[in-house]
């Protein structure tokens, strides 16, 4: 080591010393620690606060006369949520950032610059999150929800800002692309419809048997919570060489026609049986009311 190089080294040392031992050196990273431990609990408790007086405003709305959908106001809720946490989290970011002297306004225009240039190069995933973020705004369909879309049908099991996930009943899991979703049939935002055709041979007497069928229908939704109201004979719907078809409707829960028409089918050919009137099966037809 020659001799100009050990006089560098020594004054760096004597540099490094009089910071190390610098009263000013000191009380700046004192306050400067100080400033970011306070942003950040100032930070933590904005999130708690903003969440509180959120849900706070959602109870008193609910308590009110006009009550939107429950499903709705749990999706606008929690994504207000994450909108305080990510603009307030943020925000402490870049005032973490400006203690340590770094120009903000500098990084965030080269952080628009490279926002601009992966938007041209990923429109496809920038199209599915602006899609997933409508999806849930207007709350075309929830998590639990049965659709349809396109070839993809069952019950949602996720909703994403950039994917949806299916799952139908034989337990396939669909993953689609929100920007892929242009059209959705949601089976359980409204009531559904359960249909039962019942066919009755010429050689009954047909009043009797459409007199019993009425009182088997006031009894069978009887402390049932899945019907809406009590299911309703129609009457004839159609003949054939030997019997005479006719129809019940019964509004019903979404999604619950199924098992509410199974009911219905079963437990009227048990009864009209017992009464000595010997039918064929019922037809079960099931639908949503979306689709009468």
């Amino acid at each position: 080591m020659n001799l100009t190089t050990k006089v560098n080294v020594t004054e760096e040392a004597e540099k490094l010393e009089k910071v190390l031992f610098s009263q000013k050196f000191w009380i700046d990273l004192g306050t400067t620690s100080l400033r970011i431990v306070l942003i950040l609990i100032f930070a933590v408790l904005a999130v708690k606060i903003g969440k509180v007086i959120i849900r706070r405003l959602f109870r008193l709305k609910l308590k009110g006369p006009i009550r939107k959908s429950e499903r709705r106001e749990n999706t606008l809720l929690k994504l207000l949520e994450n909108t305080i946490s990510y603009v307030v989290y943020f925000s402490a970011i870049l005032a973490v950032l400006t203690e340590f002297d770094i120009d903000v306004k500098g990084l965030l225009a080269g952080a628009g610059v490279l926002g601009l240039a992966v938007g041209f190069g990923a429109q496809s995933l920038v199209k599915d999150v602006i899609t997933g973020f409508f999806i849930l705004f207007e709350d075309q369909f929830s998590v639990g929800d049965y659709v349809k879309i396109g070839i993809a049908e069952g019950y949602v099991e996720e909703i994403g800002l950039r994917t949806t996930k299916i799952k139908s009943f034989t337990g396939e899991i669909y993953i689609l692309p929100n920007g892929s979703i242009i059209q959705v049939v949601n089976y359980s935002l409204e009531n559904s419809l359960a249909i039962v055709d019942v066919s009755i041979p010429f050689d009954v007497e047909v009043n009797r048997t459409e007199k019993l069928i009425e009182y088997y229908l006031t009894i069978v939704s009887q402390d049932k919570a899945d019907f809406i109201n009590k299911p309703k004979l129609i009457g004839a719907h159609d003949f054939t060489e030997t019997e005479m078809i006719v129809r019940i409707i019964a509004e019903t829960k979404p999604m619950r026609h199924y098992d509410c028409a199974r009911l219905i089918g079963i437990g009227l050919k048990d009864y009209l049986e017992k009464e000595g009137i010997t039918i064929p099966y019922p037809n079960l037809v099931t639908k949503s009311l979306t689709d009468v």
